[in-house]
């Protein structure tokens, strides 16, 4: 199987099966000297691990991740860093039934076309099981940007059920387990997921996530372009079926007037007056927030029977057991700030290598005068 790398020059390479010993991560590309621990990564996939509350699988992994190369006495040597977690709590009985069906909505069917075997397991490599290295090599990426870059990630919205962005609260984030920036969103959220999951049923979400303080200039104006660059690396979470940047989809129902995004000096520095643009103009960043949103679909595994067929093309129904996220939009939320990072470190490395004195901050050069 070929596209298991992402990234030009911080490039990410995952390996590993959902329900296989181990899964692991190889970051390539990571400059020397960076101080770097699994301290430094694990609490990021603290946050994404499962079975932390009853709204995701209960799937009890402990997710400890372990550096196997490319860091002695604490800093990164600029050579690979290999990562490995192991898989401690698989349950592959519970898919002995789909071994030669096919679950609507999942990628069994394209698989098996594609190659002609598949692993079953959970899902095997199309697994959302394997985020978790995606998650790790992102905490690797943050180190890269440094503490000036922060990103931030949360749930916008839940099935039909979105919020309120007037009381918009990063801190609440870390105080819910929808990763829900809304306080007076989640106790409806909370008794809607409550339904869905005892019914055996499952439903999408809308993750929005934010960057700010990442310097102006990462992109490129045509086949770079940050923006296009974010798109394919939030399409390739699992389950993912829509992208859109700053005021995305919206921006066609805005006037010229309003979609513009005005610009003022402040303090020797353009300030924009709004951010319809989402921190990116003409594929290259503009040093305000960059802000995106990712759709995911509802779980495809689900109790509810579905219609299907199987490898010897009969017509057959489908009911999956196991273990399963009833919203695997939740736990997308730090999947979606670790692709993130990962593009964001991708896009400076270029950008140093490029013209390394660059800007940080959208600063114009000072008129020549003869």
């Amino acid at each position: 199987m070929s596209a298991n790398s992402f990234g030009t020059l911080f490039r990410l390479t995952t390996w590993g099966e959902s329900h296989g010993p181990a899964i692991g991560a190889v970051v390539d590309g990571c400059p020397p000297r960076l101080p770097l621990s699994e301290a430094d990564i694990q609490p990021y996939l603290d946050r994404r691990r499962p079975g932390q509350s009853r709204f995701t699988t209960q799937r009890q992994e402990p997710d400890r991740v372990r550096i196997l190369s490319g860091v002695f006495e604490g800093l990164t040597t600029g050579t690979p860093i290999a990562l490995e977690i192991e898989n401690v709590d698989q349950r592959s009985k519970d898919y002995g039934d789909i071994a030669t069906r096919f679950r609507p909505g999942h990628a069994d069917l394209t698989y098996e076309l594609k190659y002609g075997i598949r692993d079953y397991r959970g899902g095997g490599r199309s697994s959302a099981r394997e985020t978790a290295m995606r998650v790790a090599a992102g905490a690797i990426a943050r180190k890269l940007l440094g503490p000036a870059v922060v990103i931030r990630g949360a749930l916008v919205q839940l099935g039909g059920l979105g919020i309120e962005r007037a009381r918009w609260d990063w801190a609440e984030v870390a105080r819910n387990p929808f990763f829900c920036p809304d306080p007076g969103a989640v106790a409806d959220w909370e008794a809607f997921l409550s339904g869905v999951r005892k019914s055996g049923s499952s439903t999408g979400a809308v993750v929005e996530v934010v960057a700010e303080g990442a310097p102006c200039g990462l992109g490129a104006p045509i086949y770079g372009k940050l923006d296009a660059d974010l798109a394919s690396a939030f399409m390739g979470i699992n389950a993912v079926k829509g992208v859109e940047i700053g005021a995305g989809f919206a921006a066609a129902a805005l006037s010229g007037e309003a979609n513009a995004d005005e610009m003022r000096m402040k303090a020797g520095e353009v300030e924009f007056l709004a951010n319809q643009a989402g921190g990116i103009l003409g594929g290259i960043s503009t040093g305000a927030p960059i802000v995106a949103r990712f759709a995911v679909k509802p779980t495809s595994s689900i109790l509810t029977p579905r219609r299907s067929v199987d490898r010897d093309g009969n017509e057959v129904e489908v009911s999956t057991r196991g273990r399963h996220d009833p919203c695997v939009g939740i736990r997308a939320v730090p999947v979606g700030e670790a692709m993130m990072a990962l593009v964001l470190a991708d896009h400076l490395l270029r950008q140093r290598a490029q013209d390394p004195d660059a800007p940080a901050r959208p600063v114009l050069p000072r008129p020549h005068r003869a």
